[in-house]
């Protein structure tokens, strides 16, 4: 019996921490939801670029991605579009994120959402945060490899 391959979809993508950080390394963590924001998620209405990623009582928790809720949502239930919520992930994970963000001054970023097996992941980014003259070298850079794309399909 041949079974499906699950593809990971993704939900919202930041593209403004790509630009503004430099990421060292990349977490999967599992977020914890109420059911007003599954549905809204399945229809794609998150902004995940003013979210940040927060460390609080040794949890992790995703505070400023906002989740506008549909018109459909129950009417006993009133929804919170910037509501804190939780991340899940192993207590080795947190504390090695600890160790990272108390000592050697990183932060965390959430970089994108997505669907993994019907559940819903955050990848969480460790990062450092560029400087103006690291921002200009990458876009120079990103200019050049589009530039030698160009010619290359030219000839």
């Amino acid at each position: 019996m041949k079974q499906k391959q699950k593809f990971d979809t993704t939900i919202a993508l930041n593209r403004k921490a790509l630009h503004d950080y430099s990421i060292e390394e990349r977490y999967e963590a599992g977020v914890a939801l109420e059911g007003w924001e599954v549905k809204s998620l399945r229809a794609g209405k998150i902004q995940l670029d003013q979210g940040y990623v927060v460390l609080k009582n040794n949890a992790v928790w995703l505070i400023g991605a906002q989740i506008t809720p549909l018109l459909t949502a129950s009417s006993h239930i009133h929804p919170d579009p910037q509501r804190t919520r939780k991340l899940l992930l192993h207590q080795s994970e947190i504390n090695k994120l600890i160790g990272s963000v108390e000592r050697k001054g990183y932060t965390l970023v959430p970089l994108k959402l997505y669907w993994k097996n019907n559940r819903v992941k955050l990848e969480v980014g460790l990062a450092k945060g560029k400087k103006l003259y690291d921002k200009r070298a990458t876009e120079k850079e990103r200019d050049w490899q589009r530039q030698k794309a160009r010619n290359l399909k030219d000839y």
